[in-house]
C-alpha cells in the first residue's frame, strides 16, 4: 500500500516538474522574442541618433549659419564706414 502511495507521489511529481519544463521553455521563448524586438528597436534609435548627429554639424556649419543670417535676417557685414573702434 506504501508502495503505491509513493509511486503516486513520484508520478505525480514527475508531471509537475514535466509541466514546470514546459512553462519555463515558453517563457525563455517568449522572453527572447521581446529581447529581439528590443534589439530591433534600439538599433533602429542607433541610425535615427547618427542621422540626427550628421544633421546638427550641418545646421552648426559656419557657412550654413552666414547663409541664414543673410536670407532669413538680413544681416550683412559692417562696411568700413559703418565700423566704429572704441579704445580704452
Amino acid at each position: 500500500m506504501t508502495l503505491r502511495i509513493v509511486l503516486a507521489v513520484l508520478v505525480v511529481a514527475n508531471v509537475v516538474s514535466a509541466l514546470a519544463v514546459v512553462y519555463a521553455r515558453h517563457q525563455h521563448r517568449q522572453l527572447f522574442v521581446h529581447l529581439s524586438r528590443l534589439e530591433k528597436a534600439r538599433d533602429e534609435l542607433n541610425i535615427e541618433f547618427g542621422r540626427l548627429q550628421l544633421e546638427q554639424a550641418t545646421w552648426a556649419e559656419s557657412n550654413r549659419i552666414d547663409q541664414v543670417a543673410r536670407d532669413r535676417l538680413g544681416m550683412k557685414f559692417p562696411e568700413g564706414a559703418e565700423t566704429v573702434v572704441i579704445r580704452p
